[in-house]
C-alpha cells in the first residue's frame, strides 16, 4: 500500500482542480418524489431534482465565488509554537473554526510519509491543546479537511498508519519553563484503521473521532459538508480506478456519494466524474458534472432516490462555435454564423438542448470542452465551468479555454400553474 500512496501525492496537490461541470436536460432517471397531485412548491426544496427546469447562459462573468480558497495559510501564533518547540514537526498549514476560537493543525513529523499529515488542535491564540487524528491514522488530501459550517463537527480523510507506535510524535513540551503551552495533555486511542482512505469525523474536542465511511478498497478522495452540516458530499474512487487516472495525467475520478453523519450512505451515481460536488445553497439538493452532463438530485435519505440530467452537450457546442467565431477577424458569412450560433447557445433550454440545435461539425472546436467546475451560489442559478485541464507527474496542472457558464434553474411550469 507504501507505494499506492506515495503515488497519489501529486493528485493530494490539486484537489481544487479535482473537476468537471455542467450539463442540462432534466430527465426523468428515478421514481419521483416530493410534491404530490397539484400542490405548488413554497420552497426550491420542494421541487424534486426531476421536475427542475433550466435555460442556459454560455460565456459570463467568474462569479464572485470563484476564487478557491487558500489551503496552505498558517496562523502566526501556531506557526510560532512550531518554531519555538515543537523543531521537528513541519507545519503544513492551519484551518480555523467557524467562530474562530480553535485551529486544527496540520503537520509533518519526522516519520510521516510525504502528501501524508497528523491534525492537532489549537487556541486561536496558539496554544495547544490536545492530539486530534488517532494515533493508528494517517491523514490524506489535506485541503479537504474541514470544520461543519456550525464548528461543532470536524471531518477529515485518513487511512490506517502502519507505522504509529506508542511513541509517536506529541506536542508536549519537556520544560515546563520553556513556553506557556507546555505540559499540554495528548491523545492516544486508536479508532478503526482501513488500508484505503476513509472519511472520519468528530465533535470540536476531539474526543469522539469515528470512520464515517467502512468501505475499505474504496478511496474516499474529496468531500463538502451540507450547508446545515447534517450531511456530506463525497467522491470515493476504486484503486484500479484511480491508478489508471494517474497514468493519464488526468484528475482523480470518483462516484458522487452522499454520507450522513449517522453513517448512513448512498450512490447517487454509478458514473466517474471528476467535478467535486456543490450543494445547493439550502442543503436539499446535490449537484455533480459528468463531461458535458450535469446531474442533480434529491439530498434525501428517506425518500426513493430523484434526480435529473441536465444535458448540455449542445447549447455548449454551439456555444463555442460562436466563441471562437468572435475572435477570429470577420469575413463573409461569418458575423451571421456567430449570430445565429450566439442565439442557438443562449436561449438553450429543456426542450431544445434534448432536441439537438447544435451546429454539424466533423471537428469540435478546441473550446469544446467538458465541465470541470461547479459553483451553486443562489438556489436558482448553478454555474458552470468549463475548460480543458490536465494534472502531470509532480503536480504540475495545464489548463485552457477555461469558460463560466450559467444555468437558471425554476421549478417545470406544471408545478406552477
Amino acid at each position: 500500500m507504501q507505494k499506492n500512496h506515495q503515488g497519489r501525492k501529486s493528485a493530494r496537490h490539486i484537489m481544487v482542480w479535482t473537476a468537471s461541470l455542467v450539463c442540462l436536460l432534466l430527465s426523468v432517471g428515478c421514481r419521483g418524489g416530493g410534491l404530490g397531485g397539484s400542490a405548488r412548491p413554497r420552497t426550491f426544496a420542494d421541487v424534486p431534482a426531476e421536475r427542475l427546469a433550466f435555460r442556459f447562459e454560455p460565456d459570463v462573468t467568474e462569479p464572485p465565488t470563484a476564487a478557491a480558497a487558500s489551503t496552505d495559510e498558517k496562523l502566526e501564533a501556531v506557526q510560532r509554537d512550531f518554531d519555538i518547540r515543537r523543531t521537528d514537526d513541519a507545519l503544513l498549514r492551519t484551518v480555523a473554526s467557524p467562530d474562530g476560537q480553535r485551529v486544527l493543525a496540520l503537520y509533518a513529523a519526522a516519520d510521516t510519509l510525504e502528501g501524508q499529515f497528523r491534525i492537532d488542535l489549537y487556541t486561536v491564540e496558539g496554544q495547544f491543546l490536545r492530539n486530534y487524528m488517532p494515533a493508528n491514522l494517517a491523514g490524506d488530501f489535506a485541503s479537504t479537511v474541514a470544520w461543519s459550517p456550525d464548528g461543532q463537527g470536524i471531518a477529515f480523510i485518513a487511512h490506517g498508519n502502519r507505522a504509529a507506535s506508542s511513541a509517536r510524535s506529541t506536542a508536549s513540551a519537556p520544560d515546563p519553563t520553556a513556553s506557556p503551552n507546555a505540559g499540554a495533555p495528548t491523545v492516544t486511542t486508536t479508532v478503526p484503521a482501513f488500508s484505503t482512505e476513509q472519511i472520519y469525523i468528530g465533535d470540536r474536542d476531539g474526543f469522539t473521532v469515528r470512520p464515517l465511511t467502512t468501505r475499505d478498497g474504496l478511496i474516499y478522495f474529496y468531500f463538502v459538508w451540507a450547508p446545515d452540516g447534517h450531511a456530506l458530499a463525497a467522491l470515493a474512487s476504486k484503486e484500479d480506478e484511480w491508478n489508471e487516472r494517474e497514468a493519464q495525467d488526468k484528475p482523480p475520478a470518483g462516484r458522487p456519494r452522499l454520507l450522513f453523519t449517522n453513517g448512513s450512505e448512498r450512490l447517487l451515481d454509478d458514473r466517474l466524474t471528476d467535478v467535486p460536488p456543490v450543494w445547493s445553497p439550502d442543503g436539499s439538493k446535490i449537484a455533480s458534472a459528468f463531461e458535458t452532463d450535469v446531474s442533480i438530485y434529491d439530498a434525501s435519505l428517506t425518500s426513493a432516490p430523484t434526480g435529473g440530467r441536465i444535458a448540455l452537450s449542445d447549447p455548449l457546442l454551439a456555444a463555442s462555435v460562436a466563441y471562437e467565431a468572435q475572435k477570429k477577424p470577420d469575413t463573409s458569412g461569418t458575423a451571421n454564423a456567430v449570430n445565429n450560433s450566439s442565439k442557438s447557445a443562449k436561449t438553450a433550454t429543456n426542450a431544445n438542448a434534448a432536441n439537438g440545435n447544435a451546429p454539424s461539425s466533423s471537428s469540435p472546436p478546441l473550446s469544446f470542452n467538458p465541465v470541470v467546475r461547479l459553483q451553486w451560489p443562489r438556489a436558482d442559478i448553478l454555474f458552470a465551468q468549463t475548460g480543458f485541464v490536465r494534472v502531470y507527474k509532480g503536480g504540475d496542472v495545464r489548463s485552457n479555454y477555461m469558460r463560466w457558464h450559467v444555468i437558471h434553474l425554476s421549478p417545470q411550469a406544471s408545478l406552477i400553474k
